[in-house]
This record gives C-alpha cells, structure tokens and sequence, in this order.
C-alpha cells in the first residue's frame, strides 16, 4: 500500500485537520466532485437524475461513531424518513447505513433493533437496506447483525472488503444464506497482519471473490454481487467472466460512488450491464473524502498543500 495513501488514510482521522479543511473554501468546492451537496434534497435531485440516464442509486449519509442514543434515533428516523421519501418519488434507490451511527458502539441490540426498523420499513415500501462495513474490529459485531437481520428478512446486504485476508472466509459462510454482498477493496487503514498490503494483491483477491460470488452455487442460493470497483481493468475481467459463464443480470450489479469514473459508468450502461451508484450526502463529509483522495494517492500533496494554503 503506498505511502501517498496511508498518510491520506490518516489524516482522515484528525480532528484539528477536519475542522480546518471543513472550513476551507478549496476543500469545500472539491467535495462536489464526490457528491452533489450536504442535503438529502441534493441527493434525491441526483439520484432522479441519475435514474433517467438507466443508472440505480444508494442513498447514504455521512457519519460514524456516534455516542449517544438519541443520535442513533435521529439517523434512525432519518432513514426511515429517506425510505419513504424514495416510495413516494418512485426512485430505483435504495439505502446503505454503517453499524455506529445505529448505535453499535453504543448497544449492539440497540443498533440491531435499530436495523430491524429500517428493514422492516423497507420491507413495506419494496425497497432494500444495506449494511456497510468499517474497520477490522467491527467486521464480526457487522456480520452478526447481517446474519440475524438476513433470518428474518431478504431485504438486506452487507459490504465486505477484499483487502482483508478474512473475506474469503466471510464470503463462504454467507453465500449459503442468499446473501446480498456489496464486494469493495476497503477504504479504511489497516495493519498489515490482517489485510493485505499490496494493491495487486487486493485486485487479485477481488476478481477472485467476485467470480466466487458469481458462481452456479451463489446463484442457485439467490445470491447478489454487486461489483463495486472503479478500476476499468477489473470492470471489464469481470465482464468477460459474466459473458463466458451466462450469468444473468439478476445475479450482480456494477457499484461506483457519485463523480467517480462517470465515463466508465456511461459504457457500462451503453453495453446493457446493471449499474448502482452511490450518493452520499450530509454534513460529516471529511472523513469519507480523505478515504475517496486516498483511492486515488496522486491527488494527495496536490489537496494537503491546498488546505494548508488557504
């Protein structure tokens, strides 16, 4: 893993940073490259757009580790609120919340009652919920609260990360339950004791849990992949793949986030492949901005420098 990016990933925890870049005017205009602004007006208007160009979204909003209840309830009930919002404005949208802002760090039956809410209200609109991952010491307390959400309901998924060496194993666990799994690199900055520390081994390990998602097996069991990768080089491998094996369209969908590769994310609606991206919004956008730059190491000094600057 490149030096550009562990630094990127550690600036992305630091206060005095974050209150300063939030601040600055630079940081703020380059945040629109990633999402279409702080309010949830902004993102359904980017999503109903998106959808008139064939493209499905995810809705998220920004945060994390949050510590107290009644902030738990307060994403809580937005998301309800959101999930309703998205019925009534007919969009092909669907939500993805993280475990701490339901309260996980908090009350693990807390946040999974939490969870139940969400999910249950998604069950009554049609719609769907994912569960997204964070760093290594919350995979097992995320993979519980899948597990027990998935006993009783289809209407959720759960993101796992290729650069753990663990995923392998989540994934063979979880793919007899017809589970919905959003596959990503990882975006968080780990040790190197437990996630791999090489990008090429990242990308290999991807397309191989990919492929192992897309199997005959996974399907059989109702499973869902979506893909969720920039890299045009693993796109189209994995294209090759779902041609050569006749998988079918219901079996996977391409993920990106907002403003990422929007060239990529035109061919592969042009070429008939099922694409979801991503809309974040709100006002705890720092961290998860230092994690996008850090996809991307070359923009690293070329935004630091700029912060300091201004």
């Amino acid at each position: 893993m490149s030096l550009a990016r562990n630094a990127l990933l550690a600036l992305s925890t630091n206060r005095w940073l974050r209150e300063r870049a939030t601040r600055t005017a630079f940081v703020r205009r380059s945040i629109s490259t990633f999402m279409p602004g702080e309010r949830l007006d902004d993102a359904m208007a980017a999503a109903q757009q998106q959808q008139g160009q064939g493209i499905g979204t995810i809705l998220t909003k920004l945060g994390e580790n949050l510590t107290r209840v009644d902030e738990a309830e307060e994403v809580t009930q937005h998301y309800l609120a959101v999930i309703d919002q998205v019925k009534s404005a007919r969009l092909r949208a669907q939500v993805s919340v993280k475990p701490t802002q339901l309260g996980l760090d908090l009350d693990r039956e807390l946040c999974f009652q939490n969870l139940q809410r969400l999910v249950d209200r998604a069950a009554e609109r049609d719609s769907f919920v994912w569960v997204d991952m964070e760093s290594s010491p919350y995979v097992d307390p995320t993979i519980d609260l899948f597990t027990r959400t998935r006993a009783r309901s289809h209407r959720i998924g759960i993101a796992l990360q290729a650069y753990l060496y663990r995923t392998a194993q989540d994934v063979e666990a979880l793919l007899p339950l017809g589970s919905a799994i959003r596959l990503v690199k990882g975006a968080y900055l780990e040790q190197a004791s437990v996630a791999y520390p090489k990008k090429a081994d990242v990308d290999e390990n991807f397309y191989a849990l990919s492929c192992r998602l897309l199997a005959d097996d996974a399907q059989r069991a109702g499973g869902l992949l979506h893909i969720a990768t920039h890299d045009p080089r693993l796109v189209d491998r994995l294209a090759r793949f779902i041609d050569e094996h006749a998988v079918p369209p219901s079996a996977y969908e391409y993920a990106m986030l907002y403003g990422i590769q929007r060239p990529l994310q035109q061919r592969l609606v042009q070429s008939g492949r099922p694409l979801r991206v991503l809309i974040a919004y709100g006002e705890y956008w720092f961290p998860w901005y230092m994690r996008r730059l850090a996809e991307r190491p070359a923009n690293v000094w070329f935004v630091v420098k700029n912060i300091f600057r201004n």
